[in-house]
């Protein structure tokens, strides 16, 4: 919660108000536009392969800066310093691998799936495996950013936190359901550009409102360093630049290879040209974008420092970092700004619940329906199926963002459970691209051990006592890393066993 100058609740401004409702009901308009394009299977679930590869590329960065990037890159800059934005340096390595390898593979299959070739390489359980551990991971984003996005908003309308999910939950399905792939893509475009627009009018008027000019940001930065990107010592212990280089390396192939959100972006591109340049557009201009947010984070540390008095201690920033940009937001900009800015924000939390729903419904139809139960589905059976499906992943996700209003600590435990099983997919996915010879035994016996190995660094933490010496020595970060590792490369290993065995 947000608090003024003599302890009040600060709030937004009636003309702020009216002109997030403005908004947000222009978004919802504008994304059920495309409704006459998404009347058929192909148009709603990759906008009938026609979109220009700048539009996806605004889409894929727009994926990245989300609402909750919006507010925790400010808030780990502010609290912290820039050791997290060695994640934004690696998208471009992973970019190269993703337009060379990921882009061509996925466009020639023409399988909207990203997890179909993976019953043709391993058999039905490794996409099963896939589709329900993306499914369930896609029900928990949608809840955690309808949760965390409504207890930023809340206090800001005056409105209570469940009345902010339930109607973001009915806005978004509506859209979505309406406008198909296309309302996700094109609403992304125009969030993106809010986004970004208003994140560097933040950051001009921090550096014209220091009182001794824009290089006081600098010299109150460097003095604090906080534009340090981490310690450079090879030890994976502790959160370095190598640790959070490698985390962002996979994290990245990751979402580049087998995360539905983007891989069904490749094909609404109208060539293969244009889904690579969609990549490349994505993926480089990230990386500016991310410094402007985490430089957004460095300013107010030095906007709030030479000015104390501006920030009223209940504000808790030592505590709570990312309340210091929504309450610089509400206190400092002018009259309508604010209100653009913060629907903005919840606009883009729409935009990645609206990408998940899209994402998650294309998967039911063509991984569930079509592939045990009616193979044969015609394109009128097949289109209810997509709406039926969108409308029960948005009840699900919001009744899930709903439940996390009381049971905060069950968020943190889904947290660590997801990352367990979604920890699997990456290692499965390069196994086979990378291991031509690897067969089902191979695959199946590094996803098992792998998920074991991610399992006990996930969980070992907590332990104590008499297994306190089996905890894992490893930063968080390494977890997914290590678990990526483990099941390609015993994948890989158990491969050549059984080819010696075979001889």
């Amino acid at each position: 919660m947000l608090w003024g100058q003599k302890g009040k609740t600060v709030s937004l401004r009636g003309f702020d108000i009216g002109v997030f409702l403005i908004y947000l009901v222009g978004v919802v308009a504008f994304g059920s536009y495309f409704v006459k394009r998404s009347r058929t299977t192909e148009g709603f679930m990759a906008a009938s392969r026609s979109l220009p590869g700048w539009a996806v590329g605004l889409s894929i960065m727009g994926t990245y800066v989300s609402s909750i990037s919006f507010l925790a890159l400010p808030g780990n800059a502010f609290g912290g310093n820039w050791n997290s934005y060695v994640f934004s340096l690696t998208l471009p390595f992973a970019a190269v691998i993703a337009v060379k390898y990921f882009v061509p593979f996925f466009r020639e299959t023409g399988e909207i799936s990203a997890y179909h070739h993976l019953e043709g390489r391993f058999g039905p359980w490794a996409r099963t495996y896939a589709l329900v551990m993306y499914l369930l991971t896609q029900l928990a984003r949608i809840g955690t950013i309808m949760y965390l996005v409504a207890l930023a908003l809340a206090p800001l309308l005056n409105w209570d936190v469940r009345l902010v999910i339930i109607v973001t939950g009915i806005l978004v399905t509506i859209y979505t359901i309406l406008g198909g792939i296309e309302a996700v893509i094109w609403t992304d475009v125009v969030q993106t550009i809010v986004l970004v627009g208003g994140g560097l009018l933040c950051m001009v008027l921090m550096l014209i409102g220091m009182p001794d000019g824009p290089t006081q940001v600098f010299e109150i930065a460097a003095r604090f360093d906080k534009f340090s990107l981490g310690s450079f010592k090879f030890d994976f212990t502790t959160s370095t630049f190598w640790v959070v280089f490698l985390y962002g390396i996979v994290i990245n192939l990751q979402n580049f290879g087998i995360d539905q959100n983007y891989v069904q972006r490749y094909h609404t591109a109208r060539s293969d040209v244009e889904a690579g340049k969609s990549v490349w557009l994505g993926a480089l201009l990230y990386v500016p974008v991310s410094a402007v947010f985490f430089f957004i984070g460095t300013a107010l540390f030095a906007f709030y420092t030479k000015q104390p008095e501006l920030l009223n201690q209940s504000v808790n920033a030592a505590a709570k970092p990312d309340s210091v940009f929504p309450y610089f937001i509400v206190t400092q900009l002018p009259v309508g700004i604010t209100g653009i800015l913060v629907a903005a924000v919840a606009a883009a939390a729409m935009s990645t619940v609206d990408s998940s729903l899209n994402s998650s419904a294309t998967l039911i139809l063509k991984d569930i329906y079509k592939r045990y139960f009616r193979p044969e589905a015609g394109e009128k059976e097949s289109m209810k199926v997509l709406y039926v499906a969108t409308l029960v992943w948005g009840l699900f996700g919001t009744g899930i963002a709903l439940a996390m209003v009381n049971v905060e600590s069950a968020l943190d435990a889904w947290w660590e459970l997801a990352s367990i099983f979604s920890g699997g997919m990456l290692g499965l996915f390069l196994l086979g691209v990378i291991s031509k010879k690897a067969k089902n035994p191979a695959a199946v016996t590094g996803v098992v051990i792998g998920v074991l190995v991610i399992f006990w660094m996930t969980m070992s933490k907590n332990w104590s006592g008499a297994l306190e010496f089996m905890r894992s020595p490893f930063h968080n970060y390494m977890v997914i890393v290590i678990g990526t590792l483990v099941i390609l490369l015993v994948g890989i290993l158990v491969s050549r066993i059984r080819r010696i065995n075979e001889t």
